[in-house]
Parts: C-alpha cells; sequence; structure tokens
C-alpha cells in the first residue's frame, strides 16, 4: 500500500498555479460574505437537474505516492448531451478587466473538477465554465471551454509532476519526524516536581480530546512539560499539527527555546513563528502594493521555491531564519512566514491568530483543526484580550468630518445619518454623560451597512487611497462592527459615554466564556496553563465550561524557605495615598539598609509611582535606582533590565507599574533581583466598563465586585511576585503593602508559599 498525499484540489492548483505579486490595494471588507450571496444566487437559477456543491474525489499513483484529490465544484450542468463544470468566482473589480486567460489558477482548478467527473463517468469531453460576477453591481461574464478527457487527464499529472517534489519533501520529512519522534527522550536527566504529572495530563488530554486548566507554578517548567507530551502525541498519530499561543513575546522565545532543546534531543520537526507584520516589514511603511514593495512584486512567482529552500535546510523557523531567507528570495517575511506555517507541524503565534474574529489568518488553518490542540501560555491573559478581541467601538467625529469632506455624495448622505444619530443617542445620556443598553442597536447596524456600501463604492474607483485615509479607517471600523454584531447576545452590553463634542459608543463583549469555547470545539483539544490561574473556578467559568473540563494544580517546587513574605498593612488607596506615602519611603529605606541588592517595586498607576520615585530620590540620592516610562520602546525595555547586574556592589531599584511590562514574563535570576515590594491589590480603575461588569456578573449569581475588580487585580500581584523566585537557589524577600492583604478575602487569594508572612510597619 503506497503511502498517502490528501490534499484539496484548490491547494493543488493554487501551489502550481498561483502567480502575480502581493498588491493588497482596497478590497471589500464584505468579500467574503457577498461572494457566498453571489454564489448562492447564481446556483439558484440552475435548472432542476443541475446540481451544486458537488463532491469530487479521485486517487492517483505517481513515483511511489498515491494523491488523494478532493474538492466541492461549485456547479454541475446537464446541457443536452454535454455536462457542465460551473466553477463561480466572486470578485470586486470591474469585469472588463477579466478577460479569458486573466486568471490560470480558476480554469486549473475547474479543469481538475472536470477530470474527475469524466473519469468517474467514462466521459470522452467535459465543458468548463467561469462564471465570474461582481459583488457590488452583480454584473456576471462567463467564459465556457471544451476538452476532451485525454487534455484533462494530460492537465492533471502535470499538476501531480509539478506538485511531487513538495510533495516528496514533505513526506519524507514525516517520515524523519515520527521517527525521530519515537526515539525521542526527555531532555533532562530527571523531571522537576511536578512537571511528569502536567506532562502526563496534557497527553492524556489529547489522547482523549477533552480540555485542561492547569496552574502550573514557575519552576515546574511549563514550557517544555507541554510541548514534550503534545509532539509525543502528534508522532502517534493524534495530531497533525500544534499551535503554542502566547500574549507576549518573551514567552514565544520560551518556546522557541523549547524546541531548540528537543532539536538537540534528535527531533526532527517544522515549528514556525509568525510575528506581526508591522514588526517584521523590510519597508520604511507597511503597504504592500507591488510598485512599492519589491518584496511583495512578483511573490507568488517565487515563494514556492523559497519554501522548497527553507523546509529542506531549517527546523525551527524563528522570526531571524524568516527574515533571512525572505531578503535571500525577496519576500515579504509575514507573508512567507504564513505560507510556510501553512505546512508546519508546529505554529508559535499570538492568541489572536486562532481567537479574533477580526483577523482573517484562520483560512490558513480551517482544514486542520480538528487534528490540531492549541497550548495557550500564560492563559490568565486571554480573559481581557479576548474581550478586546470580541468588543467593537465608534465614534461620532469621523462621521462629521466625512459629511463634510464628501458634500454632495453618497458617503456625505451616510455619514450624516450616522452622525445624526450618534447626536440623537447622545441626548439620551444621562447627566453623569453615558448611557448603557442592553440590546443591539440594529437601527445602528442598518445606517452602518449602508455606510460600507458607499464607502465601498468610493474607494474602489479611488486612485490614491493615501488621500482617502480618514474614509478608509472609518471603513474598517464600521465593518468591524458590523461583523461583531453578528455575535451579540445576552453576554454583551452596548454603552455610550460623551466627551465634550465627541460620543464613544462601545458594543462590549462582558463574558467572552461562550465565544471562546465556541472556537476551541474545532479543535481536538485545548491545554490553558499559567503560573497564576487563580482562583481556578474564576478563569474556567471566563474561558470555558466547568461542566465539562479537567483541571490540575500543581504545588510550588520551591520550599517556602526561599521566600521571606511581609505585609505592612497601610491604606494605598487614592485618598489616602499623599497620607501613607512616608510610611511606604521608611519601609522601603529600612529594607535596603537591612539588605543590600536589587529589587523592583511596583505601583499601581504612573502618577503614584512617579510621586513615591520622586520623594525617594530626593531624601535618598545616594541609592541608584531607574523609573519605568509610558510607551517604552524594546531596547528601552532591555535597558531597564540590564540594570539588575548579577554581582551589584551596592543596592538598585526598579520602579515599575503593576500589570505592566515588567511584571509578567520576566526573568531575573539569581542575585540579578533580590527583592519585590508589591504596593496596593492591583485594583483595576474604577471605571464605567468594569462597573458595567460587575452589575453583569452580579446579576449572573456570581461576586461581581470580584469578577470585575478583585480577581483580575490580585493576578497583576500575582504575577509581580513572581518575578522573585524563578529557580531552586533563588532567594530573596516579598513585601505587600496595603491593609486588605490581612482581610479574609485576600488572605483566600494568596498563594500557599506566601501564607507564612510577618506584619511589619504596626
Amino acid at each position: 500500500m503506497l503511502p498517502e498525499i490528501k490534499l484539496s484540489v484548490r491547494n493543488l492548483v493554487e501551489y502550481v498555479y498561483s502567480s502575480g505579486s502581493i498588491d493588497n490595494r482596497f478590497r471589500t471588507a464584505t468579500t467574503m460574505t457577498e461572494g457566498t450571496k453571489a454564489h448562492k444566487a447564481i446556483q439558484s437559477t440552475y435548472e432542476e437537474t443541475d446540481q451544486k456543491e458537488v463532491f469530487l474525489k479521485t486517487e492517483i499513483e505517481y513515483e511511489k505516492l498515491n494523491y488523494i484529490i478532493e474538492g466541492r465544484c461549485d456547479g454541475l450542468l446537464f446541457r443536452e448531451n454535454e455536462v457542465w463544470i460551473d466553477e463561480i468566482k466572486s470578485t470586486s473589480r470591474d469585469l472588463t478587466s477579466i478577460e479569458e486567460d486573466t486568471t490560470p489558477v480558476h480554469w486549473a482548478q475547474a479543469k481538475v473538477y472536470a477530470y474527475i467527473y469524466a473519469k468517474d463517468t467514462n466521459r470522452k469531453e467535459m465543458c468548463v465554465q467561469l462564471t465570474y460576477i461582481n459583488i457590488v453591481t452583480d454584473e456576471q461574464k462567463k467564459f465556457l471551454k471544451r476538452y476532451r478527457f485525454s487534455e484533462l487527464e494530460q492537465f492533471v499529472n502535470e499538476l501531480i509532476e509539478s506538485y511531487s517534489h513538495y510533495a516528496s519533501l514533505m513526506h519524507e520529512h514525516r517520515l524523519q519526524r515520527d521517527k525521530s519522534i519515537s526515539e525521542l527522550q526527555f531532555p533532562f536527566k530527571n523531571y522537576r516536581q511536578g512537571q511528569r504529572k502536567f506532562a502526563g495530563a496534557i497527553y492524556q488530554t489529547i489522547s482523549e480530546e477533552a480540555n485542561l486548566f492547569a496552574n502550573a507554578p514557575t519552576g515546574i517548567g511549563k514550557t517544555i512539560s507541554s510541548i514534550f507530551p503534545t509532539v509525543k502525541a502528534l508522532g502517534e498519530g493524534k495530531l497533525d499539527r500544534m499551535f503554542y499561543l502566547t500574549a507576549k513575546t518573551i514567552t514565544r522565545q520560551n518556546a522557541e527555546d523549547a524546541f531548540s532543546q528537543l532539536k538537540n534531543e534528535g527531533l526532527v520537526f517544522n515549528a514556525v513563528t509568525i510575528t506581526a507584520k508591522d514588526k517584521v516589514c523590510f519597508k520604511e511603511k507597511t503597504l504592500c502594493q507591488k510598485d512599492y514593495c519589491e518584496f511583495a512584486n512578483g511573490y507568488y512567482d517565487r515563494v514556492n521555491d523559497a519554501v522548497l529552500d527553507i523546509l529542506s535546510n531549517e527546523s525551527f523557523i524563528n522570526r531571524t531564519t524568516i527574515e533571512e531567507y525572505a531578503r535571500k528570495h525577496t519576500l515579504c517575511p509575514f507573508e512567507f512566514s504564513l505560507d510556510v506555517a501553512y505546512v508546519a507541524d508546529a505554529i508559535i503565534c499570538d492568541y489572536n491568530y486562532i481567537f479574533d474574529p477580526k483577523v482573517s489568518l484562520k483560512r490558513f488553518f480551517d482544514e486542520h483543526k480538528r487534528n490540531s490542540v492549541l497550548l495557550i501560555d500564560e492563559a490568565h491573559n486571554l480573559v481581557d484580550r479576548a474581550r478586546e478581541m470580541f468588543s467593537a467601538e465608534l465614534t461620532k467625529k469621523p462621521f462629521l468630518t466625512l459629511k463634510r469632506e464628501y458634500k454632495g455624495t453618497q458617503v456625505s448622505n451616510s455619514a450624516t445619518k450616522l452622525n445624526k444619530y450618534f447626536i440623537e443617542i447622545k441626548k439620551r445620556c444621562s447627566e453623569s454623560g453615558h448611557l448603557v443598553m442592553k440590546e443591539l442597536q440594529e437601527d445602528l447596524i442598518d445606517l452602518l451597512d449602508e455606510f460600507t456600501q458607499c464607502a465601498e463604492i468610493e474607494l474602489l474607483q479611488s486612485t490614491k487611497l493615501e488621500d482617502q485615509q480618514l474614509l478608509l479607517d472609518t471603513y474598517y471600523a464600521a465593518t468591524s462592527f458590523v461583523r461583531i454584531s453578528k455575535l451579540y447576545d445576552e453576554r454583551y452590553v452596548t454603552f455610550v459615554e460623551t466627551d465634550n463634542n465627541d460620543v464613544h459608543l462601545k458594543m462590549f463583549c462582558l463574558d467572552p466564556s461562550h465565544l471562546l469555547q465556541q472556537i476551541r470545539k474545532r479543535f481536538r483539544a485545548t491545554v490553558y496553563f499559567s503560573a497564576t490561574l487563580l482562583p481556578l473556578e474564576y478563569f474556567m467559568n471566563m474561558l470555558g465550561d466547568p461542566k465539562e473540563d479537567y483541571t490540575l494544580a500543581i504545588p510550588s517546587p520551591f520550599s517556602k524557605e526561599q521566600t521571606e513574605v511581609y505585609i505592612q498593612p497601610i491604606s494605598t488607596r487614592y485618598r489616602a495615598r499623599e497620607h501613607t506615602k512616608n510610611q511606604l519611603i521608611e519601609m522601603l529605606s529600612k529594607l535596603i539598609n537591612e539588605r543590600q541588592g536589587n529589587f523592583l517595586i511596583f505601583f499601581p498607576s504612573y502618577q503614584y509611582m512617579k510621586t513615591v520615585y520622586e520623594d525617594f530620590t530626593t531624601a535618598y540620592p545616594n541609592v541608584r535606582s531607574i523609573i519605568q516610562t509610558s510607551n517604552m520602546d524594546e531596547e528601552e525595555r532591555e535597558q531597564f533590565l540590564e540594570e539588575f547586574k548579577e554581582e551589584s556592589a551596592d543596592t538598585f531599584i526598579g520602579f515599575a507599574v503593576l500589570g505592566g511590562i515588567f511584571s509578567e514574563g520576566v526573568d531575573l535570576i539569581g542575585n540579578r533581583l533580590n527583592g519585590v515590594i508589591v504596593v496596593g491589590v492591583g485594583l483595576p480603575q474604577l471605571c464605567l466598563e468594569r462597573d458595567i461588569m460587575k452589575d453583569y456578573f452580579q446579576s449572573t449569581g456570581k461576586s461581581g465586585y470580584d469578577y470585575a475588580y478583585t480577581y483580575p487585580g490580585m493576578n497583576k500581584v500575582l504575577q509581580a511576585g513572581g518575578r522573585l523566585i524563578r529557580s531552586e537557589t533563588d532567594t530573596g524577600v516579598i513585601v505587600l503593602v496595603d491593609d486588605r492583604f490581612l482581610t479574609p478575602k485576600y488572605q483566600r487569594l494568596l498563594p500557599d508559599e506566601w501564607r507564612d508572612f510577618e506584619v511589619i510597619g504596626r
């Protein structure tokens, strides 16, 4: 029995026939939805004997491989003694620009369908029809060709021959991969405490097609413990692919390091890291147009050779490797990373590539979802990230500006209606300047639908989009709003806030758990893990379904003796900060006088941090210190962390913001960090959004204040404190500054290793 290569008709022809450039000029955001409608509109005109969405499949043997090719043709038409394959293509292009042979890949797709049908029914001749439909005007254009079966057979054989080099490479890779996995050993001599249990739970979760929530503390080696059993499951045929999802760049680096460790143990594996387009773009502007960017011009003419090149020579493909090969082959590095990721065994990327409905890249992975696993690192971040992904907002100001700038056009008329809508809804706001509505504002969605249609016509006719940036930005905001409106249910509210002459309107996803659950159901298994997935019940409610999911809580591998924990019970509430500031500075002074080393002190806001920093440095000018600033770039962040020296001769203090870039994902091992001071309980700032969340969760029988404020705040505290002990040899001191840490509620939320504390400053 020959080894099988399964592929879709579309993937086969696109690999062989795709050519030309990336040219992301304006395209309608409604193309997919309108394209589906256009397909159905044409199919509705078929005769009674015709068939639509016909599944076709064939097998072809070539060079000791059995190619299984399948797909669905749009239409199978019966005309007298002829049989036609109808391939429907929707477009926003002017149909006069489309000639018979404009797009060879469309003919190729239809010809493969014609070959499969003719082969199955012993037909000597087939007709192939391409039907183009303009989704804006509904205009149609058709082309018809007739082929003998012998012509179709020769064409398909040539397709397979062109594809075979790539197919052979991938087949050989899988053989080597699976053999290496079967022989693969855990890359360390011994498992750490809790590590084997965590790895075993993940393997069982994948085997049973289940989901797992794991509170896995720092020090057990979460990254390698999650990747190793997943690789093993993939080698046994339980999976086709794994996704390692992260919220931060530093965590992606940890995953890359884990794969490198396994490579050193003999693993043959393709793992690709996807980096955001604006970070990897080689050009000054991220403008994907062939006349501006040489890496976009002719991209599809060169990409196949580049994919073969990189897969033949590399295993673990990070940003640096992608950029190296992209420059070598003159390719857009972002699009190249996607094309390589499409055939990779593992993909390391941000959450949004899987969960964000506004990101279209998920189409690359649709056919593999059911045989894929999601490993979601630092999963505590996904709650607020998901809320953001599933929410959408608009403001009044752009519509007022467009009303004036496009006077006399349909855009102006539509923008006028929307501006009027915002004026009317502003009148309904309370004296405090806000309004909360539970129902979907369908009248607004209708107005936005009209606006996007008018904007599309204007933008499609434009030759200089850079002169219409406001219209373009507003168009995308409107289409995003309409897209999110389709998800609206009882877990949403719409709220309005006024600000001087502007009006801000937001469709706000209060509880993202249902939508996250719907997405994860498409995958074989999902593993949520973090060192601070506490309280576990809260995260299970916010991210999944407690009735179906497994849980795992692993004790810290570090001893309590490694950490001295103190609580200074002073008030850090906003109104008390000025009054208690001197007590905080005195505590800090006493701490550094008694202990030499490097310290991080975290504050709940920039203003509070800045005030204490100024007073402290005035009182103690000889103590070395550094302060976090807003919007630090990567170089500034690195400079901040480099100040924490392993063998520092004097005391050093870093002032940082709780929940910011230095309170998570930072490893200052050994004497680079000797103490952490956390000021406050991390409560998010009181605001309308959080109060709406509080009321919603209270109405569902949960503790609304805890869900909106306490739990998210305490997670920041745990993350900041977790910067201290990163290895078995680390020691240090944690000081929690706030009287609320002594209340029963917060005592229950402290991790076990922090509960043996001493109260100071009384």
